[in-house]
């Protein structure tokens, strides 16, 4: 997915390979930030990670793939912060817990975050990424839920259902949010994390 080489079984190219392909993505990161998805090119990236066009084929087919590839980074990071909600036993900490790592990356990663929302309905690989990633939190929030004493199921009353909810609730929040300022984004954090502390039936 990520149009990654295969190895060739000697550690200085790997290297030199993973070197290359961060430098695409973070220079496709800023692009996204300063230009916009439309207007960037495959030239703009390869001159901003200081390689031929042709050198940037050989990692990735178009600049779609690029995207993706970064999608795919960052998701990937959203995760591996934020899943050790799904470990912490009391729910208090797991919400405030899972909140700020959010909060972190969107700081971090806005750009990219709102870029996938944008396409993943468009590009099927984008939409797979966030879908999934969509599911892992949603997993995550019912088992705070259930450890809160939220009855498992999927009635809208249950924890799976109440789970989707608030997840895609925190995404269309923060993704509004992310475009105005880290205060609004903290701001819409703490009322999503409101919300989510309401719904587990831990403050009224």
């Amino acid at each position: 997915m990520t149009g990654r080489p295969s190895p060739r079984g000697r550690r200085s190219t790997e290297r030199k390979g993973d070197v290359r392909e961060r430098a695409i993505l973070d220079t496709c990161e800023a692009l996204l930030a300063h230009k916009g998805y439309d207007a960037m090119t495959v030239g703009d990236v390869a001159q901003g990670a200081g390689i031929t066009r042709g050198a940037l084929y050989f990692y990735f087919g178009s600049k779609q793939e690029v995207v993706t590839a970064l999608v795919a980074r960052t998701v990937e990071h959203l995760w591996e912060r934020s899943r050790v909600t799904a470990q912490t036993d009391e729910p208090r900490r797991a919400i405030a817990a899972a909140m700020q790592r959010t909060v972190e990356l969107w700081n971090e990663h806005g750009v990219v975050m709102r870029t996938a929302i944008d396409l993943s309905l468009t590009v099927p690989e984008i939409g797979e990424l966030w879908n999934h990633t969509a599911d892992l939190f949603i997993a995550a929030i019912t088992a705070v839920l259930e450890r809160a004493g939220i009855q498992s199921g999927t009635r809208p009353d249950q924890a799976s259902a109440m789970a989707r909810a608030l997840c895609w609730m925190i995404e269309r929040t923060f993704y509004h949010a992310s475009q105005e300022s880290r205060e609004k984004l903290q701001g819409a954090s703490a009322t999503c994390e409101h919300i989510w502390l309401i719904s587990a039936g831990l403050i009224t």
